[in-house]
């Protein structure tokens, strides 16, 4: 393996060689999506980014236990302490009970997931499923002196706590500034400081899911259950924490003031963050009601879309990006994606009709150390893929009689294709082929039409077939076995 395996650790602001706790056992724990509504893109670049770390991982031979929360009470709208459950929202405008929202759009979730090839955790725990866990966290948190009481909420102390600890350490942000930022919140008048952040709260006559707790009927904060459940299952402390970038305060923030209040130690090692997918510069989300569905992207239902694209395309296109880099969505990008997918697919395909030379003019076991430097070092999916274009463009000019590969290379680079493209990236072959095979059999059916032409003497016909190809940078080639045609020349 070229090198050892580096990741951004947002809490150290660098990158750090990937050292587990115990190894060869990895803990990994990332925050999941709060089911009310349809996954969009948003939602898929965690899946995937996590998705490939978790691939990435196994590949090292480390034992991982991957924990994606599905959040499905307590999260209130805009992140706030005040307002309306956005479950509870939807299960009120519906007239359903929230479990049915729940259930139905995690199952839509799972099945989005499933069409972008994300591997399925190892535990997905709900918020509604822990309740006593997250009551005990509370207690914890009282006795140690870090939250108090009002009008039967618990706030975290966010002052005292600092006092003692850094509240700010993952996002840098400050008391001051955050108190400034605050002031004009209305609605908060039961805390003793705007920034103090809810542990459990009171219930209302809006919220329609509640629980008994020694404090008043009343249901957990958001940032309870995740601090919660990955202590469940992965102890006080474990390996990796990760999310997007938008959960790094207050969420995150949070977390970890929770956990030091209770243990004096940061729940996790290594802190990983994915950037945001935006339109037009700006963050792409269901509160600000810019976001496409996925299902949407998926059929072509959307009036921002030129077209439908497969999963594989919506997989491709976020791993031209960096995961700590932005990513703009625009059609023109999809189909560049989705352009450069098909190109490397026939890539792939042409493997099984070239012939063995006797000797190789390339080395390619360069591309496999090349990709392997670029997904150790923090998961650089761009840079593996641009390796992989060059290994295309190799394939090519054998089969152009421009190189040549020996029978043992040429599953070498079968094998290189196999590791990175489809095992560690994620993308699924059959599903990814699909537009190739469909050009396949289109063109068979041309051909099959151009010499049904020709056995006519039709050679009028049989010249416009070719002269209109040519004109779509496709030629006819003919041989001894038959027509056959290439892409580009």
């Amino acid at each position: 393996m070229a090198g050892k395996f580096q990741i951004y650790n947002t809490l150290s602001r660098k990158k750090e060689v990937f050292e587990p706790l115990k190894p060869p056992f990895v803990g990994m724990y990332v925050c999941g999506p709060t089911v009310y509504g349809d996954a969009h893109l948003g939602h898929a670049r965690p899946a995937i980014t996590f998705d490939i770390l978790f691939r990435f991982l196994k590949y090292l031979d480390y034992k991982v236990r991957y924990v994606r929360n599905i959040t499905d009470v307590g999260h209130l709208e805009n992140d706030a302490d005040e307002g309306e459950d956005k479950i509870s929202k939807k299960a009120m405008l519906e007239q359903l009970e929230p479990m049915e929202v729940v259930k139905y759009f995690t199952d839509r979730y799972h099945e989005n997931m499933d069409q972008l090839n994300v591997l399925h955790p190892n535990i997905e725990p709900t918020a509604s499923g822990h309740i006593i866990e997250q009551i005990e966290l509370v207690n914890k948190i009282l006795e140690k002196g870090f939250a108090y009481e009002s009008e039967g909420s618990l706030y975290f102390d966010v002052e005292k706590y600092n006092k003692t600890f850094n509240y700010g350490k993952l996002s840098g942000r400050k008391i001051e500034d955050l108190l400034q930022f605050t002031r004009a919140l209305s609605g908060q008048s039961d805390k003793r400081n705007s920034y103090d952040f809810a542990l459990w709260k009171k219930a209302d006559d809006r919220h329609i899911m509640h629980w008994p707790s020694p404090w008043s009927e009343g249901y957990p904060g958001w940032h309870l259950e995740c601090s919660a459940m990955g202590k469940r299952y992965l102890g006080e402390k474990f390996d990796i924490h990760g999310g997007g970038i938008d959960l790094l305060f207050p969420h995150h923030e949070c977390e970890i003031a929770q956990s030091n209040a209770i243990s004096g130690h940061d729940p996790a090692k290594y802190w990983m963050h994915n950037n945001l997918i935006t339109i037009g510069g700006q963050k792409m989300g269901k509160s600000l009601n810019n976001f496409i569905t996925l299902n949407e992207f998926f059929s072509g239902e959307h009036e921002a879309l030129d077209k439908a694209c497969s999963p594989m395309t919506i997989r491709f296109f976020m791993l031209q990006a960096h995961y700590r880099s932005t990513l703009d969505f625009s059609n023109e990008a999809l189909f560049a994606a989705e352009k450069g997918m098909n190109k490397l697919m026939e890539s792939y395909r042409l493997l099984d009709e070239l012939k063995g030379s006797e000797k190789s003019s390339e080395d390619v076991l360069v591309f496999k150390e090349r990709c392997m430097q670029a997904i150790n070092d923090d998961l650089n999916t761009p840079i593996v893929l641009a390796h992989l274009f060059d290994l295309s463009k190799l394939i090519n000019q054998v089969n152009d009689g421009k190189a040549s590969l020996s029978s043992e290379d040429i599953q070498k680079t079968r094998e290189i294709y196999n590791l990175f493209l489809f095992e560690l990236l994620g993308i699924r072959l059959e599903t990814a082929l699909t537009e190739s095979t469909l050009a396949d059999d289109l063109m068979d059916k041309i051909l099959e039409i151009r010499q049904e032409a020709k056995n006519r003497k039709d050679y009028t016909t049989a010249d416009q077939i070719r002269k209109g190809l040519e004109q779509l940078n496709i030629h006819i080639k003919d041989t001894k076995e038959g027509a056959k045609w290439v892409k580009g020349k």
